[in-house]
């Protein structure tokens, strides 16, 4: 993922697959600088936006009282894998479609302080939400060869885990990793480069995605918003790594089911309830002129999925 200037991703296509309506009521877990939600405005829906970051929320809320077309938006700190306990604390019963664009945004890479990228120095944080304690470089430089290597393996599917845990954990004694270049150099050291891709990509991305509970947090918005949705409701999520990817294709499939022949004749449904109607039998990925004008689409992917009415499996 690299860094750019802010531009919401897949626009067009996720406001398309949410299928807005006017008057409609629509949960954006992972508000950010409201790109997607001053869309969604602007057809008419009203948003109930949630990000965990307080310099976003305190971007957008400036933007909503200098009157930048926001109107119909109320915003709350959160995190999405809450969405669905969040909506009915604000008094939404039902919403008629919700959004995640997963990730890291834009303008959390581009600040180096923030400590999400290695392609510009600074602390080694990670943290969504600032107000947690737990750092990367608690990660780094507390937990044992051990947990690094499954953090490494199971977030970043680094084939080299054990390896660069171990070298971590021998390195850090007598100096502690502190820095996102200290840490990408000394991957980078250890393991050669080769290609386009920075070696400690994938180490990057498995300890950002530790730090801010990412696959938990997004296995709670998933039930949950199925669960918020209304009949006909659309669920639309994008994500950017393989990893979430495969996580959401799955979920998406295994509630959209599928139909099985039965012994004695006929068949019937089987899957996982509420059931689904696929919105993009695919995964839907950005035009190449939207690459080209907005490097960070280049990896993003778009699933969505349709509530239906069905509630039983007969």
């Amino acid at each position: 993922m690299e860094a750019g200037m802010h531009k919401p991703v897949l626009l067009k296509e996720t406001i398309e697959v949410l299928g807005v309506k006017p008057g409609g009521r629509y949960v954006d877990g992972t508000l950010g600088r409201a790109g997607h939600a001053r869309e969604i405005l602007r057809k008419g829906g009203l948003v109930l936006g949630i990000d965990r970051d307080d310099q976003a929320l305190r971007e957008v809320s400036q933007s909503a009282k200098a009157g930048e077309g926001l109107e119909g938006l109320k915003v709350v700190k959160g995190n999405y894998g809450r969405l669905a306990e969040i909506a009915r604390e604000n008094g939404w019963e039902y919403a008629d479609g919700v959004l995640l664009d997963l990730g890291v945004s834009s303008p959390q890479l581009d600040e180096a302080g923030r400590g999400f990228s290695f392609r510009r120095n600074g602390p080694l944080d990670m943290r969504m939400d600032r107000s947690q304690g737990l750092t990367a470089a608690d990660l780094v430089n507390t937990q044992s060869a051990e947990r690094l290597e499954e953090i490494f393996r199971k977030w970043g599917e680094e084939p080299q885990a054990r390896r660069i845990a171990g070298a971590i954990v021998r390195e850090r004694g007598p100096r502690p990793f502190r820095t996102t270049h200290q840490l990408a150099d000394f991957v980078e050291g250890l393991v050669g480069r080769r290609g386009s891709h920075h070696p400690a990509t994938r180490v990057f991305q498995a300890l950002r995605m530790e730090v801010n509970d990412e696959m938990g947090e997004l296995e709670r918005a998933l039930n949950g918003a199925l669960g918020l949705l209304a009949p006909g409701g659309r669920f639309a999520v994008i994500t950017f790594e393989s990893l979430t990817d495969r996580v959401v294709k799955r979920f998406f499939a295994s509630h959209a089911g599928r139909m099985v022949s039965l012994q004695q004749g006929g068949e019937s449904w089987e899957g996982e309830l509420p059931r689904v109607a696929l919105v993009t039998k695919k995964a839907v990925t950005a035009t190449e002129e939207e690459m080209i004008s907005n490097a960070r689409a280049r990896s993003a992917k778009l699933r969505a999925a349709e509530k239906t009415n069905t509630r039983s499996i007969a």
